[in-house]
């Protein structure tokens, strides 16, 4: 396989598992708390590290703003790299007064207000959830730590 055009990854580069956040300079931010991370891919503003945390080979990648430029990595991570999970993680706003600038927020589903869905002919209106386990092990983490959450629904929106 070529290299794709918007990651510039090679079969190989990028782990079984994504942490993907929206900037691209939180990217080497997250790889330093890593046993070990090396730069595998450095195109416009998608930054990627491969490496290992707790013996585990992990990999994070910016993925820009919006669920366009979302869309494209996360269709190519899944389809042409073989990734098994993808952890969104970053920054967000909030519509519910209870919630302040630092607060958790595990997203059980995300609703978008996009035409994302159709472009790959999914029929009605598709909402992703998280895997349960994930979202049970994030829940007990955050409980554990004794860090302020919240679980539910987000919105992506443009």
């Amino acid at each position: 396989m070529a290299l794709q055009y918007h990651t510039k990854l090679d079969v190989g580069d990028i782990a079984p598992y994504v942490l993907l956040p929206g900037d691209p300079k939180r990217v080497a931010t997250v790889a330093s708390y890593w046993d070990e991370a090396h730069l595998v891919a450095d195109n416009r503003e998608h930054v990627t590290y491969t490496g290992t945390y707790k013996g585990k080979e992990v990999s994070v990648m910016g993925h820009g703003m919006g669920i366009s430029s979302i869309s494209i990595y996360t269709f190519e991570l899944y389809n042409f790299y073989g990734v098994k999970r993808i952890i969104r993680t970053g920054s967000c706003g909030a519509y519910q007064p209870n919630l302040h600038i630092g607060d958790i927020v595990i997203a059980q589903g995300a609703c978008d207000n996009s035409n994302y869905a159709a472009q790959y002919n999914l029929p009605g209106t598709f909402a992703p959830i998280a895997d349960y386990e994930m979202l049970s092990a994030a829940v007990e983490k955050a409980k554990s730590m004794g860090v302020k959450y919240a679980v539910g629904n987000i919105l992506a929106s443009e």
